[in-house]
């Protein structure tokens, strides 16, 4: 189960990387002062779950995840597409910033799908329900300033 395990999490890991790097590219992007204070405080949140899933993956034995996925990277690089023919408009980056929190809503829920040893799955249900609420606060935002356009 150990093996299983380590791998459900590092998953997590490259999708908490992923997370920081899309947001740091957001705060780059944006030049809104509020939603770059949001986008490096959402940086290092998920610079901090990755941490916390390192650790637990080593303390399983396992070798732990550094970098981000394939996915994420393509994301990120569209991220910079949408940005330069946008300029850099902060509701297409709070929409960019939406999907990538979609995708982690994703993979949080089918890792809790497995089985993961109680203090492990306690782990990665805070960490879920902060994703949940990243990406309804980066929906409701998004909300404002499509609003805010029209």
């Amino acid at each position: 189960m150990s093996t299983n395990v380590v791998s459900v999490l590092n998953d997590l890991i490259e999708t908490s990387n992923d997370g920081e790097k899309g947001f740091l590219k957001a705060t780059e992007d944006t030049r809104d002062a509020s939603l770059k204070s949001l986008f490096q405080n959402r940086a290092e949140a998920c610079s901090k779950s990755t941490r916390e899933l390192q650790d637990i993956v080593q303390r399983l034995g396992g070798t732990p995840e550094t970098g981000g996925s394939v996915s994420g990277a393509l994301h990120r690089g569209w991220v910079d597409v949408k940005s330069a023919v946008s300029g850099h408009s902060d509701h297409a980056i709070l929409a960019e910033c939406e999907r990538g929190e979609d995708s982690a809503k994703k993979n949080y829920r089918e890792a809790l799908d497995n089985d993961l040893p109680a203090d492990v799955r306690a782990v990665v249900e805070r960490q879920y329900q902060g994703v949940l609420e990243n990406h309804d606060r980066i929906r409701d935002l998004r909300d404002q300033y499509a609003a805010a356009k029209s």
